[in-house]
């Protein structure tokens, strides 16, 4: 198929607005599904986990090829709910175009504007799709008028809705100036009712001034007052989308199989192929700051990314990538460059969310999934071995919550020490550690919600019984001083000895991780032992050292230091590292950092002054509040997360059950002292309680 007929698209919304309903329409009107499966009958052919089947919601981004108008479609089903980000943030990386769902209730929700601001970030074309137009309360020009207002969507319609709510008759197409009605699942082309022809000139006006801005053919004829064809209007019209210029909005209602049709339409005339995606550029293994280019084309040499890792009980680890250039095929021999290790190709799967076919070569612009691979993990890059490069990697998102968990019986430690492992390799947002001096294993995730849904896996998937702890805010450490740090480590054991010495400097260093600086002159530490001294410094920061927490932002310059010809080793310049960072650490008035998180909070006038106070008694800041729909205020703020166990218990208490609420971790910030101080008590009290 030529790659001008691929469309590599994700689907992406707020929870809720009807992302997998939609997407599920897609599949049946592509002819790829017989029927529908429904969210709420767990029967969703892209909600396939136990999970997601059991909730009703998406947890996992899934794939499937459908075709449409001699058009090849790679769609990419993504979560709702901010816990899962990381499926939203890793299929960005991977897609080239995306429809973001909006419910015509909601507008524009918290995580629309998340997944709104990852689109931006890997720079996704994308058109919208207003939903649940239906719906009691839909309203299309408040939606959209929210997408501009809070997205700076430059959001434009191409479509409006006749009627709304339970007088939604269908939709007109304002380009070719066609109204729709949808019966037994077909779309029918009638006349423009005559009551809506004055909002259809309007809204055509408007689409033509904004394209002017953009097309120089466009504002001529504009000015000339010239009749402007529909075929130059959507040339324009993807033109524009293409650069991230506009957002063209389109209208329906998937679940009554209204707009699904005109929606794919959409799709094949205004997202962009891989050709329209252009070169894919990454950097040379060797040379700093050389680049490299490769054409979306199956001549080029081979590259790609692996952007998700499933375990399938049937056919082992798959390994999704999404090829850029070149042409991959059975049995041959891959460079992983970011392991800087070989890789064999051993079976290539396109797949049809858990169902997968087997095929024997796949090329540039294809999703597939790669069986056989042994040190591949998300965000690294595949390439040939003889043209290598390395690819722009994935942003993982933090993990700001902790749980204890133990085998319910000892002989499943093991078995539980396995399915973890396989656990972070899919997931590199969850984290897994095992606390030598408690003897317990800690796991880490995005939210309460994807932790629970791990245990459940953990329960299900891998048959191992766990007890679980209560879940428990993921600390940081840092320093506020600049200190330097002197420590010299010398043993005699009768034979060879240990001898290492180092001076560092430690500074702090807010928001920019860690940082290893090398200013040893004339040789008193030897070359090879410079990264010993990193590496144990890189071991104890992740163990921390004033409670257990890891350590980040702290700038480590080694400027002197002394060897011994024969005792000195990569082992003895570790253990001297961890010591002279450990007492450096202690000395540079050491903090805490606690995770804040940015919560929005959708409420009835009636309980704004309630929810508020409550937010301010849980050191919560109010940034703003707006009208988030008649008679509701949607409040902003920022709350630290330690604070929010429980809320949504107690938010249903204080608004009678009518207020709803979303939280996204923003960034870490510094623990009032007399919090930490509470906060070190505790978890010293339970380390003796143990």
């Amino acid at each position: 198929m030529s790659l001008n007929k691929l469309r590599n698209i994700g689907i992406a919304a707020h929870i809720d607005a009807g992302k997998t309903t939609v997407t599920e329409r897609i599949l049946f009107f592509t002819g790829t599904n017989r029927k529908t499966g429904e969210t709420h009958d767990g029967a969703a052919t892209m909600d396939f986990m136990k999970q997601e089947q059991e909730r009703g919601i998406t947890i996992a981004s899934a794939a499937i090829t459908c075709k449409w108008d001699d058009h090849q479609i790679n769609l990419i089903d993504t979560p709702g709910h901010v816990d899962f980000t990381i499926e939203v943030e890793r299929s960005l990386r991977v897609i080239d175009g995306m429809i973001a769902v909006f419910c015509a209730v909601g507008g524009v929700e918290p995580q629309s504007e998340t997944v709104w601001n990852q689109a931006d970030r890997y720079r996704v074309p994308r058109i919208a799709f207003i939903n649940k137009m239906d719906r009691t309360g839909a309203n299309f020009e408040e939606a959209v008028n929210q997408m501009n207002k809070y997205l700076d969507a430059n959001a434009v319609p191409l479509q409006i809705p006749m009627g709304a709510e339970d007088n939604y008759l269908g939709t007109i197409d304002i380009v070719k100036k066609i109204a729709y009605t949808f019966e037994n699942n077909l779309r029918n082309e009638i006349e423009i009712p005559a009551e809506y022809i004055e909002a259809v000139n309007s809204a055509r006006n408007f689409l033509v001034e904004k394209l002017a801005d953009f097309n120089d053919e466009i504002m001529e004829y504009y000015f000339d007052g010239k009749e402007i064809s529909a075929d130059m209007l959507m040339n324009a019209c993807r033109q524009a989308t293409l650069k991230l210029l506009i957002t063209p909005v389109f209208c329906g209602a998937a679940y009554k199989n209204i707009g699904i049709q005109l929606l794919l339409d959409a799709v094949v005339n205004y997202l962009p192929s891989p050709i329209d995606v252009g070169v894919v550029i990454g950097h040379d293994m060797n040379v700093e700051d050389k680049t490299h280019t490769r054409n979306p084309s199956n001549n080029e040499s081979f590259s790609a990314l692996a952007f998700k890792l499933i375990n399938d009980p049937y056919v082992g680890q798959q390994t999704f990538i999404r090829i850029f250039s070149g042409k991959l095929v059975n049995g041959m021999q891959i460079y992983n460059s970011s392991k800087l290790k070989y890789e064999r190709v051993g079976r290539i799967f396109r797949i049809k969310a858990k169902e997968r076919e087997e095929i024997h070569e796949a090329g540039a612009g294809e999703i597939v999934a790669l069986v056989g691979m042994k040190f591949t993990k998300t965000g690294d890059t595949l390439c040939d071995p003889d043209n290598q490069l390395l690819l722009e990697s994935i942003h993982i998102p933090v993990s700001v919550i902790e749980l204890k968990i133990q085998p319910a019986k000892q002989k499943d430690k093991e078995k539980l020490g396995e399915a973890l492992s396989k656990l972070v390799n899919e997931d590199p947002s969850f984290k897994a550690r095992f606390d030598e001096e408690t003897e317990e294993t800690i796991i880490s995730g995005m939210g309460e919600l994807h932790l629970e849904i791990i245990v459940d896996r953990l329960k299900d998937e891998f048959k191992v019984d766990v007890e679980v702890g209560e879940p428990s805010v993921a600390f940081r450490e840092t320093i506020t001083e600049i200190v330097e740090s002197n420590y010299k480590h010398s043993k005699q054991t009768g034979g060879k000895g240990q001898f290492a010495h180092t001076l560092i400097r430690m500074e702090p260093n807010s928001g920019n991780g860690y940082e290893y600086v090398n200013l040893i002159k004339g040789g008193t530490i030897p070359g090879e032992y410079i990264p010993s001294v990193d590496k144990g410094i890189r071991k104890i920061m992740d163990r921390g050292i004033l409670a257990g927490f890891p350590i980040v932002d702290v700038k480590v310059v080694l400027f002197d230091g002394a060897y011994h010809p024969v005792d000195s080793s990569d082992m003895a310049f570790q253990v001297c590292a961890q010591e002279c960072f450990k007492q450096g650490f202690k000395k540079a008035k050491p903090v805490l950092l606690e995770p804040m998180m940015k919560i929005e909070v959708n409420t009835p006038d009636e309980y704004i002054g309630d929810v508020v106070g409550n937010l301010n008694r849980r050191r919560g800041k109010i940034e703003s509040m707006r009208r988030y729909r008649k008679g509701s205020q949607k409040i902003i703020g920022l709350v630290p997360l330690m604070e929010m166990f429980g809320y949504s218990t107690q938010l249903r208490n204080i608004s009678s059950g009518r207020a709803n609420y979303s939280m996204e971790f923003y960034k870490y910030m510094l623990l009032p002292i007399a919090v930490q101080e509470d906060v070190l008590k505790n978890l010293e009290a339970k380390k003796q309680n143990k």
